[in-house]
């Protein structure tokens, strides 16, 4: 996995070694949270395309996120961080183990397009977790979209609700480095498998993106649409096959592909049929196809 990480001085070290870092420590916001006060209701209305820069990443105490909405989502809906699974503050769920409405106070540091930290936002609880078939976390904030916009001018990026293609250009946008990778998807991966852990149709990055630690749990976005494809999250770090940090690539034949220096992203298409109103992450909704505790 792109390792999260715990202290800063450690990581620096391991930069300037050209090594990817272990430990980071967690930024810190220049704003105050945001109030959670009543919104009028008025629709909400995407922007348009435009380069990825940072608007709408977050900064977490050892990853990277983003604060994402599905198509559907109304303004005065409560808001949504997206990162991995294995970024969750309780540590890497097991394999089959899902984590849903968990409480939590955990805080990000929301940048603007320049990648300057412009507040701090807060979880109520983490919405969705897990590490099976797929690594992303899913956290309700205390805030809500339109919440977030008057303070700050920052619109949520959407979600895309369609399975991306190969050849696609991408960005993957890192808030905890305030770092962007550009390259395309390569291809989709049967089965990605990584120590104790599984994922499913996984995106593989053409050579360029070459993510480290602290870059997991960045959105993946498409560049042409501006929005979310997929979340990052591993890569294969020295050539193991199928170990800790070193995920191998698993066809329909059972055949294993290890690619050294190769990183790879979850999609995350398949979760926006599982977002209701009110940002419910509700896993009985047709379509919806996360897996369910």
């Amino acid at each position: 996995m792109n390792k999260p990480l715990v202290g800063a001085f450690l990581a620096a070290l391991l930069l300037g070694a050209g090594v990817a870092p272990a430990v980071a420590a967690e930024p810190a916001g220049s704003a105050s949270e945001v109030s959670v006060e009543a919104a009028p209701q008025t629709k909400y209305t995407a922007p348009a395309a435009k380069a990825v820069t940072f608007a709408g990443t977050v900064a977490l105490s050892n990853c990277s996120g983003s604060v994402v909405r599905s198509p559907d989502s109304a303004p005065t809906d409560p808001a949504l961080v997206l990162s991995n699974g294995h970024c969750m503050e309780s540590g890497f769920p097991g394999p089959g183990e899902v984590v849903v409405d968990q409480p939590s106070s955990r805080t990000f540091t929301l940048l603007n397009a320049s990648g300057s930290g412009v507040g701090t936002l807060r979880a109520s609880k983490i919405a969705y977790g897990t590490m099976t078939d797929t690594d992303l976390s899913l956290y309700e904030l205390t805030s809500t979209y339109q919440q977030i916009e008057d303070s700050y001018g920052i619109q949520a990026l959407e979600l895309e609700t369609a399975h991306p293609t190969a050849g696609t250009a991408i960005t993957v946008a890192s808030g905890y480095w305030k770092r962007t990778y550009s390259c395309d998807i390569d291809g989709f991966v049967h089965q990605l498998k990584e120590g104790r852990w599984t994922w499913k149709d996984s995106v593989r990055y053409t050579p360029e993106c070459r993510t480290i630690g602290g870059t997991s749990g960045s959105p993946v976005i498409d560049d042409a649409t501006g929005k979310v494809v997929a979340v990052n999250n591993t890569g294969n770090e020295s050539g193991q096959e199928c170990t800790d940090n070193n995920p191998c690539e698993v066809d329909e034949n059972g055949e294993v592909t290890v690619r050294e220096g190769i990183n790879y992203a979850q999609q995350t298409y398949n979760m926006v049929p599982c977002i209701g109103a009110g940002s419910t992450i509700d896993l009985t909704r047709e379509g919806c196809a996360l897996p369910r505790p």
